[in-house]
C-alpha cells in the first residue's frame, strides 16, 4: 500500500495549471529536448533515451519502460519496481527548463520534471 501511495504522489501528483508550456508536437523535437538529460522530480530520476528506453528510480525502487511517439504524443509502457503501471499517451510540454507530461493525451493529470 505504501508502495502506491508514494508512485501516485512521486510520478503523477502534479495539477495542470499555471505557467505556460509550449507543446512538443515532433518526436525530433522531444528527443532534443531530453537526450543526454536527467529528468527529475521529488524522488524521481529518468532517463529517457532517443532509441526508445526509460530508465530510472522512483522512490526506491527501479524504473524501466520503453516508449514510442505517436500522433504528437508521448506513448510510454512502464514497470516501477515489478509494478506494470501500463501503456499511456501522455502530452508533453515545455516550460523554462521544465517538462510536463500530461497523461490520457493532455486531459489527464500531470507530472513535472526538471532537466539536468
Amino acid at each position: 500500500m505504501f508502495r502506491l501511495s508514494a508512485l501516485a504522489i512521486a510520478l503523477v501528483a502534479t495539477p495542470a495549471f499555471a505557467a505556460n508550456y509550449t507543446k512538443i508536437n515532433y518526436k525530433t523535437e522531444f528527443v532534443k529536448l531530453v537526450q543526454g538529460k536527467m529528468l527529475t522530480r521529488p524522488l524521481v530520476k529518468l532517463q529517457v533515451s532517443s532509441a526508445g528506453s526509460i530508465k530510472g528510480r522512483g522512490a526506491i525502487w527501479d524504473v524501466n519502460g520503453q516508449w514510442t511517439w505517436q500522433n504528437g504524443y508521448f506513448c510510454r509502457n512502464l514497470n516501477w519496481g515489478g509494478m506494470e503501471l501500463g501503456y499511456n499517451c501522455q502530452e508533453v510540454g515545455l516550460s523554462n527548463g521544465k517538462v510536463r507530461f500530461t497523461s490520457d493525451e493532455g486531459t489527464g493529470q500531470s507530472a513535472e520534471f526538471k532537466l539536468r
